[in-house]
């Protein structure tokens, strides 16, 4: 004798047996964590890693800045002492109330070395940033030993005096006359306090602050 099929009515699951309901109920359940997982837990395994990464770069970032910053004070320290070192150099330099004897020794210098001077006149003074420049337009004439002579006077001289040379020629004249050096030089002086530009203001942006306009001139007087 044939057994009878059985059929479920989906309109009437509590008419079912216990056990096609437990089937059912854990099909549910397997449902539900899929489209979990797919809708949630996914998404956010995804931002887990995206944050895991801009973790490692903002730890990288700040090991970076950590090494900089252990760097920094040291490197204050060194430009410190340059700074230093800088105006102890300029000190060596003349004054401004030494530059006219220094000049003056310059020029007496050639004379005892037994150079002929021919030119010797010293320029206006061009002013920089922590010293100032005297440009001197000069001739000489004289032999191989007497410049020679002039140079060791210069250097010996109480202050420390550094000459460039700028477009200086030294030519052979005629046999009895040696050479001659002509062109131009520049001695140096360190600037006073009083007499250096005030550094700039700077903004809370730490960029120079912009300068007050100048009135334009005119109108009635």
């Amino acid at each position: 004798m044939a057994r009878k099929g059985t059929s479920l009515d989906f309109n009437n699951i509590g008419g079912w047996p216990i056990g096609a309901q437990a089937g059912l109920a854990s099909l549910a359940a397997i449902l539900i964590l899929l489209l979990a997982w797919v809708l949630v837990f996914r998404g956010q395994r995804e931002e887990l890693q995206g944050l895991e990464g801009t973790e490692s770069s903002l730890r990288q970032d700040l090991e970076t800045k950590a090494g900089k910053a252990a760097n920094l004070e040291p490197l204050k320290q060194q430009l410190a002492t340059m700074e230093k070192d800088l105006q102890e150099m300029l000190r060596q330099l003349p004054s401004k109330t030494e530059m006219p004897d220094v000049i003056t020794d310059i020029s007496q210098s050639a004379l005892a070395s037994g150079l002929r001077v021919e030119l010797f006149k010293p320029q206006p003074e061009i002013k920089k940033d922590i010293y100032a420049e005297r440009p001197i337009d000069l001739r000489f004439a004289g032999g191989f030993h007497q410049f020679g002579a002039f140079m060791s006077a210069v250097a010996s001289l109480p202050r420390v005096v550094i000459m460039t040379m700028n477009n200086i020629a030294l030519t052979p004249r005629d046999k009895n006359s040696g050479l001659q050096m002509a062109g131009t030089v520049k001695t140096y002086r360190y600037l006073d306090e009083s007499e250096r530009a005030p550094p700039p203001v700077k903004g809370k942006d730490g960029k120079p602050a912009p300068q007050p306009a100048k009135p334009a001139d005119g109108g009635a007087k």
